[in-house]
């Protein structure tokens, strides 16, 4: 598969990822742009991978990791309309949209790792191995990171959906 090809196939997938793993579309696609411009120089390596969208998909969380760490990385309120395209849809149900909403601002304020562990977990659907794998750390890490984001997403959830989702 030539790089063209890759990129024709997957750009839209890749973007979307990036913007779970940032939950900041903007960001998301300047990562995408900054990924796929160092994947070309190496694709004739990359495409000789098992895997090479997993490979890139590494990429993009490394380049969030890193970008993160710049000074002039700043963090972005979000909305819900900024995000609206990348989630699934759901019914046209107002406490739905609501709760996913608060979700998705509580997780925006989590560290970026936490950050990167929950989407690589819940929205890639990774085990724990393969999440150390990408982030370059041990299993116990990664099993650190995911306890205290859940911890804090639990501390920090309104009462009603904590209730919601005892009742569920």
């Amino acid at each position: 598969m030539t790089f063209e090809e890759f990129v024709s196939a997957r750009l839209t997938s890749l973007v979307r990822y990036a913007t779970v793993v940032t939950w900041d579309p903007h960001l998301a696609e300047d990562i995408t742009q900054n990924v796929l411009v160092r994947a070309q120089a190496r694709w004739s390596r990359i495409n000789r991978m098992d895997a090479p969208e997993s490979y890139v998909k590494r990429m993009v969380v490394n380049e969030f990791l890193s970008w993160r760490r710049r000074r002039e990385a700043r963090s972005v309120p979000l909305s819900g309309e900024s995000l609206a395209g990348f989630m699934p849809a759901a019914p046209d149900q107002t406490a739905q949209r609501d709760d996913r909403d608060a979700m998705m601002r509580l997780i925006a304020t989590l560290p970026p790792r936490q950050r990167a562990v929950i989407a690589l977990r819940f929205y890639e659907d990774l085990p724990v191995e393969q999440i150390a794998e990408i982030l370059g750390c041990r299993t116990v890490t990664v099993r650190t990171h995911l306890m205290r984001a859940l911890a804090a997403l639990q501390t920090a959830l309104p009462a009603t959906l904590v209730t919601t989702g005892e009742q569920s």
